[in-house]
């Protein structure tokens, strides 16, 4: 392969005087990060959102929102991982941030996340990484629920669940494991009714992950933290 040698646009313009060919590699594009309004986190490979937007809507309106501009919403396992990125990088934003997710304190503040819950097979599966298809969100990953998920509502540990994977914690699916330890956060099973999603909210009083709300609620502080893969 020949040299590649750079010329200015003065020698080019001899050239072309000359009548000598030649050509001018393309060069590739490099890749855009995000606005310094995300956080990449490398377990997931996605650039997160420091922020919630597309307050108001509900989980349809908002998976529609998102993908209008090639955007997603974090699954239930991604959003465990986003978690355990806060807890384990402790920068004073990193940390801002978790306060302002997990906090018990005013004001409410949730978040819709990308799991519903379908009866397949005799099995309830978990749904997720849904993608528009003719006005229609089907799931890319669906799997039954693994056997060490909890389904029972009860209060669990918010440590566990977020720095704990297996048998004391959460399972590899982002939902909490049938031996989690007790603690503050109200955790709400998946139900098999067909017209169950998740998301995550705390107030004044208390925090919670609900594997039972329903797609089509509304509220005016529930929004979605967008999630993007590098451009």
């Amino acid at each position: 392969m020949a040299p590649i040698i750079e010329v200015s646009e003065k020698v080019l313009k001899g050239l072309d005087d000359l009548g000598i060919e030649y050509s001018i590699p393309q060069t590739k594009p490099q890749p855009q990060e995000p606005s310094s309004d995300f956080i990449y986190v490398p377990s997931i490979k996605l650039y997160v959102a420091k922020e919630r937007s597309h307050l108001g809507k509900n989980w349809f309106e908002s998976h529609e929102a998102l993908q209008e501009n090639g955007e997603e919403m974090l699954s239930l396992s991604e959003f465990r991982k986003f978690l355990k990125y806060l807890v384990e990088n402790p920068t004073q934003e990193n940390a801002q941030i978790y306060k302002e997710i997990t906090e018990i304190r005013n004001p409410w503040r949730g978040e819709w996340l990308d799991a519903d819950f379908k009866m397949k097979d005799g099995a309830l599966h978990l749904n997720a990484k849904h993608k528009l298809e003719n006005g229609v969100l089907k799931p890319k990953y669906s799997r039954p629920l693994t056997k060490n998920t909890l389904m029972e509502d009860r209060r669990i540990s918010l440590a566990d669940y977020v720095q704990s994977v297996g048998e004391r914690g959460s399972t590899a699916q982002g939902l909490p494991s049938k031996d989690i330890q007790e603690g503050d956060l109200y955790s709400y099973f998946p139900r098999s009714d067909n017209n169950s999603v998740a998301g995550f909210n705390a107030g004044s009083g208390r925090r919670y992950l609900y594997c039972n709300r329903g797609p089509s609620c509304r509220y005016s502080d529930f929004g979605v933290r967008v999630a993007k893969q590098r451009e």
